[in-house]
């Protein structure tokens, strides 16, 4: 029969070992709380740097509307002479008429669609220019200028109106342009911003004092005219928008 003293080492020993087993379970519940922790602030991390650099499934970075991350196309710098327009837009209503003739019937506007070609070719002087129409749809223009770029204007909303020898080479690089008298009353500028906000890729606003229209939209030899400002015409913005868009003789890519 084993003695006190035995019996009292033989339970020590038990208990060194059941506190080494314990230990070494804590261990190893720590280190997995360790890499866990580790992997879930490197995810965290990551998330960060994309809300903070932005992104979207092409991989290219999202630019809120309006023109401050705007570009001449050939990346020298940006716009710095064009205000930019970043006043948020009143959102648009829902969609009522999905055709544009028919929306321009209703909204009272004029079509001039398929225009004739006025001319392609690039000159180095900004301010000329001539051009057969109102707003333009196609002409000579601004290009290969030392100090300008390609010469088109970067999609952008802008509260100065650009000189129109760099809107008609947006134009022609697949653009759609709204153009609005900037006499109009700041609930329908913002309506108009609204639609610029709604899908700004490939888009340009701009006030035109000289406008014959209270509202037009152009592509590269197509137009429409609103005489008058009515609410339908932000319908028509639209199907303009989404007909024309990308379809210019030159497309450039397009940030969708």
């Amino acid at each position: 029969m084993a003695s006190n003293r035995e019996e009292r080492e033989r339970l020590r020993q038990e208990r060194i070992a059941a506190q080494q087993s314990a230990g070494s379970s804590e261990r190893k519940r720590l280190i997995v709380g360790y890499v866990v922790a580790g992997l879930l602030g490197a995810a965290v991390l990551a998330g960060l740097v994309f809300v903070l650099i932005g992104g979207d499934d092409e991989g290219g970075t999202e630019v809120a509307a309006g023109c401050d991350n705007a570009f001449i196309e050939s990346e020298i710098g940006v716009f710095a002479d064009f205000e930019c327009d970043n006043r948020e837009g009143t959102e648009p209503p829902e969609l009522q008429f999905g055709d544009l003739e028919e929306s321009a019937t209703e909204a009272g506007c004029e079509l001039n669609l398929g225009l004739p070609n006025d001319g392609n070719t690039h000159f180095t002087d900004e301010t000329k220019g001539d051009y057969k129409t109102n707003p333009p749809t196609s002409g000579d223009h601004l290009g290969n200028a030392t100090d300008a770029g390609s010469g088109a204007v970067a999609d952008g909303a802008y509260l100065s109106t650009p000189p129109e020898s760099r809107l008609v080479h947006s134009m022609e690089h697949g653009r759609v342009e709204i153009r609005y008298n900037p006499d109009l009353p700041e609930d329908e500028q913002l309506a108009l911003k609204g639609i610029f906000d709604e899908d700004p890729g490939g888009m340009i606003m701009v006030p035109d004092p000289d406008l014959p229209f209270d509202v037009a939209v152009s592509a590269w030899e197509n137009f429409v005219g609103c005489e008058t400002y009515d609410p339908l015409a932000l319908d028509v913005l639209r199907n303009f928008r989404d007909t024309f868009r990308g379809n210019g003789p030159e497309n450039f890519p397009i940030n969708l």
